[in-house]
Formats: C-alpha cells, structure tokens, sequence
C-alpha cells in the first residue's frame, strides 16, 4: 500500500509518537521534522531537522507530501516560547504547506480553549471558547492559522495513557488534597480519550482521500463521558490511588486544595462538566476515540504505577 505522503511535526511526543508507527506499519511514506530528536531514518521514513520558530529551516518540507499533520506544541509556562512555537511555528508551516500545494493540513489542538465550563455534550460552534490559561490561548491563536487554510482541528479533552505526564499525576494530587471527599460527590462530566484512539484517529484522517476530508473544528472524544466519581474509582482499582470517599462543597474543596499547596485551578479541570460530543468526527470519518476508561487504564497501568511510584 503507498498511501499518501505525509508529514509530522511533534513525531516523538505524547501522541505523535503513537501515531507514527501506525503511519509506518500501513506502508505510507513519512516525514517527521526532528527538532532535538534524531531518529533513524529507514525505508518510507524521512527524518528532516528544522525547527517550528525558524522558518528559514522550515523551507521546502512540505515538498512533495499529501498531508500535514501538525501535532506539535508548547504546553509550558514560558509565554515567549509558548507564542514562538504554538502561534508563530503554526504560522510558519501553514506557509509552508500552502506554498507546497499541501491539501491536507490536520493539527492536534485542545477542548482546553473553551475554558472553565460548564460543557454538558457541546458541539463544535455550540460555545465561544474562552481561555484562561496562556497556553490555551496561543494554542487558540495558532488554529486560525490552520483553519484559514481549510485544515481541520481535532480538540481532545483530557488524554491519558502511556507517557501522560499530566493528566493522571494532576488527579492524584487533587484526591490526596481533597480528605473531605469530591466536590459535589463527583458528579463532573468528563471526556477523557484514550491516547492509542486518539492516535489511530491521526492516523485514518492522514490515510483517507482528498474527497473525504472534512474541515473545520472536530471534537476528538469518546462517546460516553465518565463521572469524576467514577475517574477516581477506576484509578483506584487500577493505579492504587487514595479513593476519595464523601462529597463537599465546590467552595470547601477549593479551599482544602489551596491549604494543601495545590494548584485550586484542578478543580476547574475535573470538577467542573467538560463533555463534548464527537459525533461529528465519527460521522465524517467512522471513526472516533471511543475506548472505555476502565479498558484504557488498564491498558496502561503498569506504566503509570511505574512512573508515578
């Protein structure tokens, strides 16, 4: 199978590096662009050093490919660097890939921009996103880049699975601070994508035809939410962590959080209804992440009990 020719920028992260094999093992010719990571190139795989703030190292990359699949990022609190990579690098291989002809522009951004919430099974344009952290807003800024282009932006909630450093360890801090119990006994909506679907995702978009893409911003979440309640309880069973009995107020939790010397902004993520409906993904492309958490964690949980020992 030839498949199509397709670039990947971020190729060694939290999701691009699930999303390259599945590239390699269909057959289709990939090029990564390498910025402090040098794999080895072989057979149908190119590795092309550049950097997404450089746009002198950028020129030509997008010669030849199909499509673009823009999964790299800056999540960080140095705000230069975060608009440097996530607003400016967006701008730049926008520029690329339009000067290349490249008709098929995919990139990884975030439900994150909506904002606090509450989102109860929201569509795509059903709300106006409204960041509040800086990383959410260049992210933000970056899409426009990739939308005026006729791309596509896939906005995950929370991922989780191997190589999360994020997600997983930020809830075992909460519960371990909430010694009063959940807030609102947990009762918060969540979408939580397994990181392997959110891969094979990637994956299938970069494989299909020019006349099956679609653009425009797509939700990339599983079908049915889980409860904060029950996130605690499989973690419990399956990660060891402290299982958060009771419930609290929203206000009282927020205060345990911040006299144990946490960040209170974690309620804000898991605490809140944040449950957005992909059944548009699933629709355009018959696919969309849709793993049960209590299969997903488990899928990982060495890994996890591993890294977070």
């Amino acid at each position: 199978m030839n498949g199509p020719r397709v670039l990947v920028t971020g190729g060694s992260g939290f999701v691009g590096g699930k999303v390259v094999p599945l590239l390699r093992s269909a057959g289709v010719r990939v090029r990564v662009l390498a910025h402090r990571w040098a794999p080895t190139a072989g057979p149908r795989f190119e590795v092309v050093e550049g950097d997404l703030t450089d746009p002198g190292t950028l020129r030509g990359i997008c010669r030849g490919v199909d499509c673009v699949l823009h999964l790299a990022s800056y999540i960080g609190k140095d705000e230069e660097q975060s608009v440097a990579v996530n607003v400016d690098g967006t701008r730049h291989l926008v520029v690329e890939a339009r000067r290349a002809g490249v008709d098929g522009l995919v990139q990884l951004s975030t439900a994150a921009v909506y904002g606090n919430g509450p989102f109860r099974g929201t569509i795509e344009g059903a709300v106006k996103p409204r960041p509040v952290s800086s990383t959410s807003r260049n992210r933000l800024a970056g899409e426009r880049f990739v939308l005026g282009a006729g791309g596509v932006v896939l906005r995950p909630y929370l991922v989780y699975g191997r190589g999360d450093r994020w997600v997983m360890p930020a809830l075992l801090r909460m519960v371990r601070a909430l010694r009063s119990g959940l807030p609102d006994g947990g009762s918060a909506l969540l979408s939580l994508t397994e990181v392997r679907d959110l891969a094979t995702t990637f994956a299938r978009m970069a494989l299909c035809s020019p006349s099956q893409r679609v653009t425009g911003v797509l939700h990339a979440c599983p079908p049915r939410p889980v409860s904060l309640r029950e996130l605690v309880g499989v973690a419990h069973r399956h990660l060891g962590f402290p299982l958060a009995a009771g419930s609290q107020s929203f206000n009282r939790a927020r205060r345990e959080l911040i006299s144990a010397g946490c960040d209170d902004h974690l309620l804000d993520l898991f605490g809140v209804d944040h449950w957005f409906d992909a059944t548009r993904l699933r629709a355009a492309y018959s696919c969309a992440p849709g793993t049960g958490l209590p299969a997903g964690l488990a899928a990982h949980a060495a890994w996890y009990r591993e890294q977070l020992s």
